[in-house]
């Protein structure tokens, strides 16, 4: 598999691992030893070890629906992810964030686009706090259906969130780590700053920028509050940026970083979910031990190496 091919397929298998890694440590549910993080399954839906969570599945649901459509620029591509999360909640998954649920719920049994939206409008009135993470764990294949086109993912990134999550907060985290995961298959670098050029209200802009400083400042255990999109991103960010690069052999960055993200606590499936999309569009599905992508399993019924194969499907 050449380096691109590899970064591709990353994307979702990062993710997946991530996903798959930290669920077992979920919310205090097992401790982490000194050796690191393993693929112990348990957690808050007592998975199966290697089985993702509502993070990988969610992000499958938009992967499947660009694969359908040639992308997500359209309705219709949107109306798929609006069915294939309905047809996720109606298998009464054992892990599901409480705004999804609420927002899938109101949708009702045959939602479109549209009224997944408005479910999601609804539910975000009159609340001061509706940024959860759960848009920015599932935007990865964004990237990956518009891989060289920020103008459509752009578009694409918030369109997506907004079937769950209407806050413009959660939006903006989708369009920077979409962005950020776009560049980094595309140059091989990590970069979430590059997509604030994006943003055309200054307010925004400097707001984000602040929050990328504080990441960076860290340390990575300060965002422990990472159960909301800004939270999550920074704390998916500070491990990254925090994590060293191996001299001697780069790509295990991508492990050691994950297990910096899933050491902060709390949401420890979705940091390390958000942070494996884009550490794998960095250094490749490679980078992630095999024993560890041979376990990868989940909804609906799928491998590891299925997710490899609708990713290349869909950047073709």
């Amino acid at each position: 598999m050449n380096q691109m091919n590899d970064r591709i397929a990353g994307v979702m298998i990062g993710t997946a691992v991530g996903d798959a890694l930290g669920a077992g440590y979920e919310f205090g549910s097992a401790s982490l030893g000194p050796d690191g993080p393993h693929m112990i399954g348990g957690g808050l839906g007592n998975f199966a070890p290697g089985e993702w969570t509502d993070d990988t599945t969610m992000a499958w649901c938009v992967l499947d629906a660009a694969a359908q459509h040639g992308g997500l620029a359209s309705e219709a591509a949107l109306d798929a992810v609006a069915r294939n999360f309905r047809e996720w909640y109606d298998s009464r998954p054992p892990d599901i964030g409480t705004q999804t649920r609420a927002v899938l719920a109101a949708g009702g049994p045959r939602p479109t686009s549209a009224g997944l939206r408005q479910a999601s409008a609804e539910f975000a009135a009159g609340r001061a706090r509706s940024a959860g993470n759960g848009s920015l764990m599932c935007t990865a294949p964004v990237a990956v259906a518009h891989l060289g086109e920020p103008g459509e993912i752009v578009r694409a990134a918030t369109a997506v969130s907004e079937l769950t999550h209407a806050d413009p907060l959660a939006a903006q985290a989708c369009v920077l780590w979409s962005l950020a995961i776009d560049r980094a298959v595309r140059d091989g670098v990590l970069d979430v700053r590059s997509g604030l050029e994006w943003f055309d209200d200054d307010e925004v802009r400097d707001y984000w920028a602040g929050a990328i400083d504080e990441a960076e400042q860290g340390p990575p255990s300060h965002f422990v509050k990472n159960a909301w999109a800004v939270g999550a991103l920074q704390a998916a960010w500070s491990a990254i940026h925090h994590t060293p690069v191996p001299a001697d052999d780069p790509s295990r960055h991508a492990t050691q970083a994950l297990a910096t993200a899933i050491a902060i606590g709390n949401d420890t499936d979705t940091v390390a979910a958000i942070a494996g999309g884009l550490l794998g569009a960095r250094w490749g599905a490679s980078a992630f031990p095999a024993q560890w992508r041979g376990m990868l399993h989940g909804y609906p019924g799928l491998t590891g190496e299925r997710l490899e194969e609708l990713a290349h499907a869909v950047s073709a």
